[in-house]
């Protein structure tokens, strides 16, 4: 009988500057590299952890050498934390802006805030 693996699934975002964004992610969210791969012409993969859910920063220009477009509603990001309200001051003081303050609403403790890339992340916990 064959067992099946664990499986997970780690969001990859790529900006224009990844090592702005990945100071950025490990002041707001006290995250830690867990991989990290920088080229000599410029090109950086950083694999990021924040109390052991992962996702990816990279660095790569689109055809305009603009910041590739990213954000609000097309990519939301969400980070379960016991203590939201630590993760999301951090946040703001690191320069995210906020689009809703952490409250209890729908079962969850939860706020949303934009990262100076324009993601949105909502940061809660799921009540029992």
């Amino acid at each position: 009988m064959n067992k099946e693996k664990a499986s997970s699934i780690e969001p990859w975002l790529t900006f224009k500057d990844g090592k702005q964004a990945v100071a950025f992610y490990k002041s707001a969210f006290d995250a830690i590299e867990t991989y990290r791969l920088e080229d000599p012409a410029g090109g950086l993969v950083v694999r990021l952890s924040i109390n052991g859910a992962a996702f990816w920063i990279s660095s790569e220009a689109n055809d305009d050498n603009e910041n590739i477009s990213l954000g609000g509603n097309n990519v939301r990001m969400i980070l379960i934390a016991d203590d939201p309200d630590v993760f999301f001051a951090r946040a703001i003081k690191g320069g995210a802006t906020e689009i809703f303050p952490v409250g209890e609403e729908h079962g969850w403790r939860l706020g949303r805030l934009t990262d100076p890339y324009g993601l949105h992340w909502e940061i809660g916990y799921q009540f029992p």
